[in-house]
C-alpha cells in the first residue's frame, strides 16, 4: 500500500522536493521497499505544479491536503509562523504525520507544535530546519542519545560565513561583499535575518533544545551579527592565531544552559575554522564520544530537500508497517536560561580613537576600575583624521564588566570616533 503524501509550498525547496521525488520515486521503492505517493500539491502559483504534469492534483487551498482523508504524511514548506503554522496545528488535529523545514516555527512554538502531535497521535519531523542537507538532528536524537551533550557549537548560516570568508581571504569591505553575496543569491534583497543572526538563532534554538532536553526558543538566545566586523578586524585575529566565525554556540553549565550567538575567535587549528564559503558545520561534545563534526551544504533547493524527502521516506517507513511514534518531544527538562551577563571569557575590542597623549592611559584605567585585566594592545595602523585603530586582548572577564567598561568609555570626552567592535573568544 502507497503511503500518500501532500506537499504545501512549492518555493525553492518544495520545487527540490517534487523534482527528488520523480526522479528517485522508483528507487525508493526498489531499492527501499518505500512506496510514497504524491497525491496533493498546494501553492499559490500553480505554474509549479504545471511545469511538472501536477495540475491534476493541484489546489490552492492549504486545507485540502492538510485535512484530507487521502494524505497520510504533510509536507509543510510555506516557512514562517502565520499560514505555515495553521497548516501543520491542522495537519496534526487530524492525526497525520507532518515533515517540515521551519525553523521559524520550530524555534518559537515547538512545544505547541510537539504537544499538538502528542495530544493526536501523530509525529513531527524537522530534520531540515537545521544545516540545510547536514544529518544532525536525527544523529542527537538516535546515535548520541546515549551521551551527555555538553556543547553545541556551529556555523549554522551560510550567508555569513561566506561573507566572512571573502572579508578574511580578500580583505574586502563588509559592504562589498554583502553585495557579492547577493549577486551571487546567497544573501536576500532583505540580509537582516542573515547578517543581524537572527536566522542562526533561531536554528541554535532548536539545536539546544534537542541536545540538552530541555525547551529553549529564539527569544532565549542572545543574540548579535557580524554587521560592525571590518576586515582589521580578521586580519587581527589571524596574527593572533584564530579565525573570526558567527557561531551559533550552546553549553551545559552548573547553572543551566548558555546560549548565545554572535562572531567568535575560534583557533585555527579547530575544526570549526576550516570551514568555509557557503558551507555549515555543526560540532557536538558529548561525554562518551567525544568531539563530533557534521558539515555540509546549510542551504539550497537539493541538500534541504534531501533532508525533507529522508524524513519523508522514514516516516513512510514507520506508516507502512503501523509502527508507533518513536520519538515525540524530548525536552522532560526545564533548565535555566543562563543570562549572557554571566558569561566569563576572554575578550577582543578594537576601538577607533583620537591619536593623542593620555587616550591609552585613560581607557586602561576604565578597565582597570571594571575589573577588565588587559592581555595586550595593538595598534593597528594610524587613519587620517588625527585617529587611529586599537585592537585590546582581555583575559577572561565577566561580560557584565566588559558592558560596563565599554559604556565608560563611550562617555570620555573626544575619544571614540566610531562604536567599538566586540568579538568574544572561544579558546
Amino acid at each position: 500500500m502507497a503511503v500518500r503524501i501532500g506537499l504545501v509550498g512549492t518555493g525553492t525547496v518544495g520545487c527540490g522536493c517534487l523534482d527528488l521525488l520523480a526522479k528517485n520515486g522508483d528507487d525508493y521503492r526498489r531499492l527501499l521497499g518505500i512506496d510514497v505517493e504524491l497525491v496533493r500539491v498546494c501553492s499559490r502559483r500553480p505554474v509549479q505544479a504545471a511545469e511538472r504534469g501536477l495540475e491534476a492534483i493541484y489546489t490552492d487551498r492549504w486545507r485540502e491536503v492538510a485535512e484530507a482523508d487521502d494524505v497520510d504524511i504533510v509536507v509543510e514548506l510555506v516557512g514562517g509562523t502565520g499560514v505555515a503554522a495553521e497548516v501543520v496545528l491542522a495537519a496534526l488535529a487530524a492525526g497525520k504525520t507532518v515533515v517540515t523545514a521551519n525553523k521559524a516555527l520550530m524555534s518559537t512554538r515547538g512545544q505547541e507544535v510537539m504537544e499538538a502531535a502528542a495530544a493526536h497521535g501523530a509525529e513531527v519531523l524537522f530534520e531540515a530546519s537545521v544545516g540545510g542537507g547536514i544529518p544532525v538532528i536525527g544523529p542527537l536524537k538516535h546515535s548520541l542519545l546515549a551521551n551527555e551533550v555538553q556543547s553545541v557549537m556551529g556555523i549554522v548560516n551560510g550567508t555569513t560565513n561566506y561573507m566572512l570568508t571573502r572579508m578574511a581571504a580578500d580583505g574586502a569591505a563588509y559592504a562589498d561583499v554583502l553585495a557579492d553575496a547577493q549577486a551571487a543569491g546567497f544573501a536576500e534583497a532583505d540580509p537582516s535575518a542573515d547578517v543581524d543572526g537572527l536566522d542562526a538563532a533561531a536554528k541554535t534554538a532548536i539545536l539546544a533544545s534537542i541536545a540538552f532536553n530541555s525547551r529553549v526558543t529564539l527569544d532565549d538566545v542572545y543574540t548579535e551579527g557580524i554587521t560592525n566586523i571590518a576586515p582589521e578586524d580578521l586580519d587581527a585575529a589571524r596574527d593572533m592565531g584564530y579565525a573570526v566565525k558567527l557561531l551559533a554556540i550552546a553549553h551545559r553549565c552548573e547553572d543551566g544552559i548558555d546560549v548565545r550567538v554572535h562572531p567568535t575567535m575560534i583557533p585555527l587549528n579547530h575544526q570549526l575554522a576550516t570551514v568555509h564559503g557557503v558551507m555549515n558545520a555543526v560540532y557536538v561534545e558529548g561525554d562518551a564520544v567525544g568531539q563530533v563534526m557534521f558539515t555540509g551544504p546549510g542551504a539550497g533547493a537539493a541538500p534541504t530537500a534531501s533532508a525533507v524527502m529522508g524524513d519523508v521516506l522514514e516516516a513512510a517507513r514507520r506508516i507502512q508497517v503501523k509502527a508507533p511514534v518513536l520519538v515525540g518531544c524530548t525536552c522532560a527538562q526545564e533548565l535555566p536560561i543562563v543570562p549572557v551577563t554571566d558569561l566569563a571569557t576572554k575578550y577582543y575590542i578594537r576601538f577607533v580613537v583620537d591619536d593623542r597623549p593620555g587616550v591609552l592611559a585613560a581607557m586602561a584605567q576604565v578597565f582597570a576600575d571594571y575589573d577588565v585585566s588587559v592581555r595586550s594592545v595593538i595598534q593597528r595602523g594610524q587613519k587620517s583624521g588625527g585617529v587611529v585603530t586599537l585592537a585590546y586582548v582581555t583575559h577572561t572577564a565577566k561580560e557584565s564588566s566588559i558592558r560596563a567598561a565599554l559604556a565608560r568609555i563611550a562617555q570620555l570626552e573626544n575619544v571614540l570616533h566610531a562604536e567599538p567592535s566586540v568579538i568574544r573568544v572561544e579558546d
